[in-house]
């Protein structure tokens, strides 16, 4: 009884954060601050080490279904399609440069001693948050025209790659583990990707449609059936949660064809309206800031190479394909991060492969990029936009 007062008290304190983010980030000047930084940094304000208001491990279950949402509604927002394309091949590109000037990197500050977390680090320097810029980019018009494909090709790349690298380094303890996890994973998707076509029998379709609009939910519901089902299998094998929560999405895309749209609604709803937000903000709880206030540098420093790691290559990639100043924008957009490396920095802090200085720092990294980043492309694009004018 004790423990469920607790998860209680916690899960109050976490929907108050969430309930509160919107606000906060619609009094801050501009409108520029995204409310995942606010979900966070609340977390980090009523966790354990500042108020004592919540206890993270109390609501641990339900801040892993957000962990599936969020990875769930990334695969969901993927276009295969576009990776054919001029924008997905220069992006391809883009990252594959990043991916080989963050292993140098990291493995040279690791020699050195300055971090303990070799692969997660890594990973997380090849990261863009395209679910946190596209409504800021969106509002600025930044998503206009060839610069929007190349910018949601870019996006898309930096979301899509890192989650596979996840998937086979960091979920299991070796290679064929990894692989069999990619496989197994990915075949149960593909049949659960052919349940639809097996049920053509007409009574089936017809309440499968009649039920989406009203209680029944009917799609709503399974499609957390599908997410909860692919869940479960990983867990129960020991195979990668974050892998079979992103096929999910991917499946939905083959379920949903003709109503994509009206559940995309739904699931932002139920993902963002409640387990998503829990999930940053028990992730907020459970930093460790006094390892970063007692050793500042190591925030500083992953901030400047996520701009220098993964936005850097852009420059030189897209110079036949984008002016100057698209280039410049690219840059500081392709190297916003930061739900990934809320999500790395936990599962690296659950499976032991990063110590928590070292998750800190990577997450008040990704803090700082998606405040300044996105604020200096819009700037640019603003300045580049008056002459025309």
């Amino acid at each position: 009884m004790a423990d469920s007062s607790a998860g209680i008290d916690t899960l109050l304190v976490a929907a108050i954060v969430a309930a509160v983010a919107p606000f906060v980030t619609a009094l801050v000047p501009g409108r520029h601050l995204p409310q995942v930084v606010v979900l966070v940094l609340g977390g980090v304000l009523v966790g354990p080490q500042v108020l004592g208001l919540a206890n993270p491990e109390t609501i641990e279950l339900i801040a892993n279904v957000g962990l599936g949402f969020l990875f769930l509604l990334a695969g969901y927002e993927i276009q295969p399609s576009m990776f054919r394309e001029h924008a997905g091949r220069l992006a391809l590109v883009a990252w594959s440069i990043t991916a080989v000037l963050a292993l140098a990197v990291v493995g040279l500050l690791e020699v050195v001693g300055f971090v303990r977390a070799f692969v997660p680090v890594s990973i997380a320097l090849t990261t863009t948050a395209l679910g946190v810029l596209l409504p800021i980019l969106r509002d600025n018009n930044l998503l206009t025209d060839r610069f929007g494909r190349y910018v949601v090709a870019a996006g898309a790349t930096g979301e899509l790659l890192p989650i596979i690298a996840i998937a086979l380094s960091l979920s299991t303890t070796n290679s064929f583990e990894a692989l069999l996890s990619l496989v197994s994973i990915g075949g149960l998707a593909l049949v659960l990707s052919l349940a639809p076509r097996l049920t053509r029998h007409r009574r089936v379709r017809q309440i499968m449609a009649e039920g989406q609009g009203t209680t029944s939910q009917t799609t709503l519901r399974w499609t957390i059936v599908l997410l909860f089902v692919l869940l479960a299998f990983a867990a129960r094998f020991s195979l990668d949660i974050v892998l079979g929560a992103f096929l999910a999405g991917l499946v939905l895309r083959t379920w949903a064809p003709d109503h994509g749209r009206a559940l995309s609604d739904k699931l932002d709803a139920v993902g963002y309206g409640f387990f998503i937000p829990v999930f940053f903000v028990t992730s907020g709880m459970g930093l460790d800031v006094q390892s970063v206030l007692a050793a500042p540098a190591r925030l500083v420093v992953l901030f400047v190479l996520l701009l220098i790691v993964r936005g850097l290559p852009a420059l030189l990639v897209y110079r036949h394909a984008l002016p100057t100043t698209e280039r410049v924008q690219m840059v500081f957009i392709t190297a916003t991060a930061l739900p990934l490396l809320v999500a790395l920095s936990h599962i690296g802090l659950v499976n032991g492969t990063m110590l928590p200085e070292n998750a800190a720092a990577l997450v008040g990294a990704g803090v700082l990029s998606v405040i300044v980043f996105p604020a200096v492309a819009v700037a640019l694009g603003r300045k580049t936009s008056k002459p025309s004018a």
